[in-house]
């Protein structure tokens, strides 16, 4: 009589590690694609988005202020996406039959919002308060470049943790009066360095280092 030290369905387990190993280089090389693809890392990401919604026209041309439609950043942690309503406050009396607009007008019609795809997308587990940048002086164009010349947005610094740390670590050049956070083509009377020194130090700003800044 026979003496099984393994059960029957133990046979099975070189088919089983013969799949696992075949299948391993495929998600390793899936992992790294998607850990490394543009949406994640790259600067330029640029995704085409509903709407062909130009910031050249309407920022750098037209003159509007960034907190027309991102009416949140000053005072919360997230910039606001505009509801369909703030583009309507125009659109409702111009461009009213356009067809790269009719995603806006049935978004108005159903009162289902734009589906717009996020650009800056950090990761779940870091944290970021635009209010407490933009209330301390440090420009839009410091982290999103000058968008009142994009026709499309995109991507326009790494938005690393070394990137944000070097940032942390010497502030001064990218500091300004708050009241001029939004102004894309703003300039530092003399040295940058120097003047966002001074604004600094009159401001009593001290950007923290410690992990928990970002990550909590």
């Amino acid at each position: 009589m026979s003496l099984f030290v393994f059960p029957r369905w133990a046979n099975k387990t070189r088919q089983l590690a013969g799949l696992v190993l075949g299948l391993a280089p495929v998600y390793l090389t899936g992992l790294i694609w998607y850990g490394a693809s543009p949406k994640t890392t790259d600067v330029g990401y640029q995704p085409r988005q509903p709407v062909p919604y130009s910031h050249a026209l309407h920022v750098g041309q037209l003159g509007m202020d960034c907190r027309y439609c991102h009416n949140t950043v000053e005072v919360a942690a997230h910039a606001a996406i505009p509801p369909t309503a703030t583009c309507m406050n125009c659109h409702d009396k111009i461009w009213t039959s356009s067809a790269r607009l009719q995603p806006v007008r049935e978004s108005w019609a159903s009162g289902q919002p734009v589906e717009w795809t996020k650009v800056h997308d950090l990761p779940d587990f870091t944290y970021f308060n635009h209010s407490a940048h933009v209330s301390r002086g440090i420009g839009c164009v410091s982290c999103h470049g000058r968008v009142d010349q994009m026709e499309e947005v995109y991507q326009h610094e790494p938005l690393s943790m070394s990137w944000c740390l070097q940032c942390h670590r010497n502030p001064d050049p990218h500091l300004r009066p708050p009241s001029e956070a939004t102004n894309m083509t703003w300039k530092a009377p003399g040295d940058p360095a120097e003047y966002g020194k001074m604004l600094r130090e009159q401001n009593n700003i001290a950007p923290p280092t410690d992990c928990s800044t970002c990550h909590r």
